[in-house]
């Protein structure tokens, strides 16, 4: 069994250097040219990465890895009119679809650069299965939406207290986590146990706040002028522990409110761009009032893809445009979004390659056009190459992709088609 890693002669920080990677951590980061000699022996793996870069495992901070099997059944329809399509699709999951379709979003997630995923779906342990066997970190969330029936509010109840003892089992790379998912589909007794129940417990709590102009008006409508946010407040739902996807549709107050707390803030701008919900994300604006911002692509039935480089690369071009500023969402703090602050999120030991730090690491080809240029790396990744330039992924001090290969990915899609045409009818 391997136990010691050594990347040789890997690009990190404009420097050659060997990581070494002892267990599921980064043991040492020592540069090459003071490097006489490199551990030897049966528990030791040495890979030669000239030509090759490092950076962080990038994290998905906000999407419902389930939908990997739905791309393209929604396409040219307005947000609302695309969610009750989807509940009807939902209405025939099982637990075997889930597990397959998240397996396909592990891969994907896999062979675009992605090491941890913070989902929102339903049929937690089947997702958990399907992330451990791909080797990848997951956030998952038991999804509190009671349609504001309260019936089913008892129901959801008991089935969240016993999934939160089963996940006494999981293993360290996999996190519970409490979703409530909005308020629009969530009654507000049903908000307030859900919240409870996350901080008794010591989990965090995901929900969709803001995303359509019409969520903020039909709220400003129910609860007396009251913004998503300001509701939330209210309610005393809002705090560092809370990570709020979407978060578009935002006044000063908002802002203001969603900094004081110390909420993170997830940036979904390929699905919010293709269901037209909008695009004046206030980046500047959160991160200077002190929310975490972090980078998401939500579900591929509206983004249709799990690409995080993707979604990096139309975040800041998008931000430049609507701004009318190029030097609007920086390289530096874009990167960030997508590692450092995602762990800070979920209090994990991710996105950064120091020594100490989990071993989640990007191995990037750079020995390609995309990297010609004289630009710094991080310039010619984001806005220059493309997710195939990831040639090796590490997740927990384990290869999980090699030369571009998955292990069982052919087996993967294949069993994955054999469930699809019993769901997309």
């Amino acid at each position: 069994m391997i136990d010691h890693i050594v990347l040789k002669d890997i690009l990190v920080d404009g420097e050659i250097c060997n990581i070494h990677i002892d267990g599921n951590r980064i043991g040492k980061i020592e540069r090459a040219a003071d490097c006489t000699s490199l551990p030897d022996g049966p528990d030791t793996e040495v890979v030669d990465c000239r030509g090759k870069a490092a950076m962080p495992g990038l994290v998905n901070m906000h999407t419902h890895a389930g939908m990997a099997l739905m791309r393209g059944i929604g396409e040219d329809i307005s947000f609302h009119e695309w969610l009750d399509r989807i509940w009807v699709v939902e209405e025939n999951l099982t637990e075997d679809y889930v597990y397959h379709a998240t397996k396909v979003a592990c891969l994907e997630m896999i062979k675009t650069g992605t090491t941890t995923f913070n989902d929102q779906y339903w049929y937690m342990p089947a997702a958990y299965k399907a992330a451990s066997e791909m080797g990848i970190r997951a956030a998952l969330s038991y999804v509190v939406c009671d349609r504001n029936d309260p019936e089913e509010s008892e129901r959801q109840k008991e089935q969240c207290r016993q999934m939160f003892e089963i996940s006494r089992s999981w293993n360290d790379t996999s996190l519970f986590m409490i979703s409530v998912h909005a308020i629009y589909s969530v009654r507000e007794p049903m908000i307030l146990w859900a919240c409870d129940f996350a901080r008794s417990n010591g989990l965090k709590i995901h929900i969709h706040v803001s995303e359509t102009l019409k969520e903020v008006e039909d709220c400003k409508a129910a609860h007396g002028g009251m913004s998503p946010v300001e509701y939330l407040d209210s309610l005393g739902v809002l705090g560092p522990d809370v990570i709020a996807a979407h978060t578009l549709w935002l006044s000063d107050k908002d802002v203001e409110i969603l900094g004081r707390r110390g909420v993170t803030c997830v940036h979904n701008i390929n699905s919010n761009l293709k269901l037209a919900s909008g695009y004046r994300f206030r980046y500047n604006e959160l991160r200077d009032a002190g929310a975490n911002v972090c980078l998401g692509t939500d579900g591929c039935a509206s983004s249709n893809n799990l690409d995080m480089l993707e979604t990096m690369k139309t975040a800041a071009m998008v931000q430049k445009a609507w701004r009318e500023d190029p030097s609007a969402m920086p390289l530096g703090e874009l990167i960030s979004m997508s590692t450092v602050n995602a762990g800070k999120a979920l209090g994990m030991d991710v996105g950064r390659i120091e020594e100490g730090a989990l071993a989640d690491i990007l191995i990037v080809d750079t020995e390609n056009y995309n990297f010609l240029s004289p630009g710094s790396f991080e310039a010619n990744l984001i806005y220059s190459a493309h997710s195939d330039c990831i040639d090796s992924v590490i997740c927990n001090g384990r290869f999980v992709m090699k030369d571009r290969k998955v292990e069982g990915e052919k087996e993967i899609l294949a069993k994955a088609r054999e469930v699809f045409n019993n769901i997309i009818r």
